[in-house]
């Protein structure tokens, strides 16, 4: 039989970045210009103090007649200079595979990805920045992205909450139930939470039995109403029961404390903001558990007076 002709893959420009919060990111250069820099208004946001606002641009062409692709980088006046492989550059240049490109401190990647390329980059970045077990957020990635809400909602002034959460005595479910069960209702937490979350919302599993999550665009009232619906949410699920192996006709109940902190009323600072959550988390399990404390203490009368911000048009539900 004779050797079919090879078929030409659809290679596609991007970034990748070898290193800080954005590590393992794909970066997909589909726009005829992309902004590198620190600014909100960049097309890849680099937290960086090093990288200017408005660092460097990358553009891109594409030759009909030939299908060939051409990306170039120039760099926009930046305080620290723009580097294509250890060379601080000068004008335009053009890109060419597996070339680095250094801005502050954080380095990509140019690469020319297929559709396999690319899926493959993805999963390797889910793997890095999400738990194993609940699919949420790790640590890490959490705070990557509480640092970039913190800097939007200071740009366009908006208030967001954050909250700790915490299974009570989840030391008894392992003694009791055994490890694989405790698994399984970490697991389950990490979808009674999600289940609650509007879309944009951030969850994550810090570890352990412990969760973290941040709401958009919510005061203190609405960050309140949105704790004390995941803490009945998990007070109320039958969670599952592991025998041999495999999941049971039996099941056990848990509860969990929650402790929410505001931005920017608390705090702007984003660790600060954790560690008053975990602060009034703390509050919440001294005062009897299974319950949900605020960082400042709100009387009943003040939460009333609370505007509930109106309805934003991407969410699936409100915290009314």
């Amino acid at each position: 039989m004779p050797n079919q002709p090879e078929q030409k893959r659809d290679l596609r420009p991007a970034l990748i970045f070898l290193n800080g919060d954005l590590f393992a990111v794909p970066i997909p250069l589909e726009r005829e210009e992309v902004i590198l820099g620190r600014a909100i208004e960049a097309d890849v946001r680099i937290n960086d103090p090093k990288v200017s606002r408005l660092h460097a641009c990358i553009s891109t062409t594409y030759n009909q007649q030939t299908n060939d692709i051409i990306c170039t980088i120039t760099d926009l006046n930046s305080r620290n200079g723009t580097f294509l492989n250890g060379r601080r550059i000068q004008g335009k240049e053009i890109l060419q595979k597996g070339d680095k490109i250094t801005v502050g401190t954080h380095i990509l990647k140019f690469e020319m990805f297929d559709e396999i390329d690319r899926e493959y980059h993805w999963q390797i970045r889910r793997l890095l920045s999400h738990d194993d077990l609940t699919g949420l957020l790790s640590s890490r990635s959490f705070f990557s992205e509480l640092r970039r809400e913190v800097a939007r909602s200071t740009a366009e002034n908006r208030n967001f909450c954050v909250l700790m959460i915490d299974v009570d005595d989840f030391k008894s479910v392992n003694d009791t139930y055994g490890h694989l069960t405790g698994s399984k209702t970490i697991e389950e937490v990490g979808a009674c939470i999600s289940s609650v979350m509007r879309s944009g919302d951030v969850a994550a599993r810090f570890g352990g039995e412990e969760f973290a999550a941040f709401l958009l665009d919510a005061n203190l009232a609405q960050g309140l109403i949105a704790a004390e619906r995941i803490r009945k949410a998990i007070e109320e699920h039958n969670f599952s029961v592991i025998r041999r192996g495999k999941k049971s006709s039996e099941f056990h109940k848990i509860t969990v404390s929650i402790g929410v902190s505001c931005f920017p009323d608390d705090s702007r600072d984003p660790i600060e903001l954790v560690e008053m959550a975990d602060s009034a988390l703390y509050r919440a399990k001294r005062e009897g558990k299974n319950r949900v404390c605020s960082y400042r203490e709100v009387s009943e009368e003040e939460l009333k007076k609370m505007p509930l911000l109106p309805r934003r048009t991407v969410d699936t539900q409100d915290y009314r």
